[in-house]
């Protein structure tokens, strides 16, 4: 743990490096895209004046894109997170120095060139990757390798957002997928470096800092559940129709690779109507905070974002998913908020934490990332209320949220809920099978031989003294060793078999450790024996094993 810790102050400090190469790479392709200007100073996209050209410059991002992507890796498509995971997962925590090269390139391409992402997704999979890449310089484990892919990832989004306690949540909910010192700690520190290097780099306060009276209220707390009612129905309908989209794309018969392009038309489309859903979108996250923008624009840069952002992800190009999510939860929280007491933007405020919530299926990170990335920590009860709401809903409704709904159709299906391991629960003397069936050690072997012909029941049993207790194991494979001759058939068992190695277990062994034991010495039933004495009193099998889990969903399923 402490050797990870160190290690994940430089993945920290990499990650914070590599967040603010983003955001540069993003304002030089804005800038260059755009204005045709080679420059790094933050510009809008609203502010240029392309006229009918809109329509164009985002299609000739995504050409780069693609191509990036057919001849470099396809790793850099999708949202970055989904990727993430499944490294985490299926790849040994293992990333390549090219998707850490690319990645952020292609997004930066991506969103410079208007396309409607954020850059969260993008930050996440290259912080990752810078982890991963430091972990493989070292002898560690795939574990600890995840655990430093993980800490670069929750780092880069810190720098990013300045949020340090969401970061972790959403490691620890959506990547991490244990709860562990050995994770937890590294992961923290190297948060904290990200979060204590980012004003140097990036910028100090919180992102988008707004000002909202919310007085403590019965009513106000009912108005935020209901807002996170309404933004799990947004999720669920966004989530369905991404990957009704995907599939879409699928059928075209053309190569992958100009998927991004003809998805991108859509988003030129989207641009000649309102520029608005052009890019990450922060300054319309603002704006909505902010209570600034009129119904109408604001319904129009809800339905058309959505629209452009669902094509353009669908198609296959790079970018992530958490600042259009914002942008569609804070537009459904401001029109609600219209209807409801109190300022529209904190309204806004909370349909982004329902969103999240809903969305990604993490509802401590979408509850406390509102208030994080506002400074308005006076406001969690009400972001808990609609982050647990919209949380509740989208289980309802959607089988998997729609980070890991990317993967299962990859046929990899995971589960999100984090429960007690049933074999952590319960020790030997609880699950074995007591007073089992052994062979005396004075058995002659050719006893045992035809004991093993005709009457044996199971592939193993404990060899055992006069007083019962524990001498060794004979085996059908031992049996066939001696029908070849191997061994004198006047021997004894206890002459013939040898204690070397043998493996025990005393009764309040933990059953997990005995399962570890299965898999390290192949032998599929282990002897349980008294400390002292080693009287064999049971015998715990795969099959007994096999009790915990039965007993544990006996636990969930059985009302009584």
């Amino acid at each position: 743990m402490l050797l990870l810790a160190v290690m994940a102050l430089v993945v920290g400090i990499g990650a914070t490096g590599g967040a603010w190469l983003l955001i540069r790479a993003i304002a030089l392709m804005t800038n260059l895209f755009w204005f045709g200007r080679l420059s790094t100073a933050p510009t809008e996209i609203i502010d240029s004046a392309l006229g009918f050209g809109t329509m164009f410059v985002p299609v000739l991002g995504s050409l780069f894109v693609g191509v990036m992507a057919r001849f470099g890796s396809d790793k850099i498509r999708g949202h970055g997170i989904p990727e993430a995971i499944e490294a985490i997962l299926f790849g040994e925590s293992r990333l390549s120095l090219k998707v850490a090269v690319l990645k952020p390139v292609s997004s930066a391409i991506s969103i410079g060139s208007g396309g409607p992402f954020g850059a969260e997704g993008p930050i996440i999979m290259t912080g990752g990757a810078i982890g991963s890449l430091f972990a493989q310089r070292f002898r560690l484990s795939a574990a600890e390798r995840k655990t430093l892919l993980v800490a670069g990832a929750a780092a880069g989004m810190t720098a990013i957002f300045n949020t340090p306690l969401a970061a972790i949540l959403l490691a620890i909910e959506v990547l991490l997928f244990e709860w562990k010192p050995r994770s937890f700690v590294p992961l923290v520190a190297a948060v904290l470096v990200a979060w204590t290097a980012r004003p140097s780099l990036i910028g100090v306060g919180p992102m988008f800092p707004f000002d909202a009276a919310m007085p403590a209220s019965a009513e106000l707390a009912g108005g935020a559940a209901a807002i996170g009612i309404v933004t799990g129905l947004l999720s669920a309908f966004i989530s369905s129709t991404l990957y009704l989209t995907e599939d879409l794309f699928q059928r075209l018969p053309v190569h992958w690779m100009w998927w991004p392009a003809i998805g991108a038309v859509a988003v030129g489309i989207g641009g000649l109507i309102d520029k608005h859903v052009l890019g990450a979108g922060y300054a319309s996250i603002q704006a909505l905070l902010d209570s600034s923008l009129a119904l109408r624009v604001v319904i129009a840069l809800m339905v058309v974002k959505a629209l452009v952002w669902l094509i353009a992800l669908g198609s296959g190009t790079s970018g992530g998913v958490l600042a259009p999510l914002l942008i569609l939860g804070g537009a459904a929280g401001y029109l609600a908020g219209q209807m409801l007491p109190g300022d529209a933007g904190f309204w806004a405020m909370i349909g982004m934490a329902g969103i999240l919530s809903g969305a990604m299926r993490a509802p401590l990170m979408g509850a406390l990332f509102a208030a994080e990335v506002t400074g308005h920590f006076d406001a969690l009860p009400f972001t808990v209320a609609a982050a647990g709401s919209a949380y509740a809903v989208s289980v309802l409704l959607i089988r998997r949220s729609i980070l890991t709904e990317k993967i299962a159709r990859r046929g990899r299906h995971i589960v999100q809920e984090y429960s007690v391991d049933p074999l952590a629960l319960f020790q030997a003397d609880q699950i074995m099978t007591r007073d089992p069936a052994t062979l005396k050690g004075d058995l002659r072997v050719g006893e045992a031989l035809d004991f093993f012909q005709t009457r044996a029941t199971h592939r193993s049993y404990p060899i055992v003294d006069e007083e019962g207790s524990l001498i060794g194991l004979v085996s059908r494979t031992d049996a066939l060793r001696w029908q070849a001759g191997e061994t004198l058939l006047t021997a004894t068992l206890s002459d013939a078999i040898s204690d070397a190695g043998l493996p025990f277990a005393y009764p309040d062994a933990p059953i997990g450790a005995i399962a570890d034991l299965i898999v390290e010495t192949g032998f599929g039933r282990i002897p349980i024996v008294e400390p002292v004495s080693r009287r064999v009193v049971g015998i715990l099998s795969r099959q007994d094993l096999l009790k915990a889990r039965k007993f544990h969903r006996i636990a969930e399923d059985r009302r009584n």
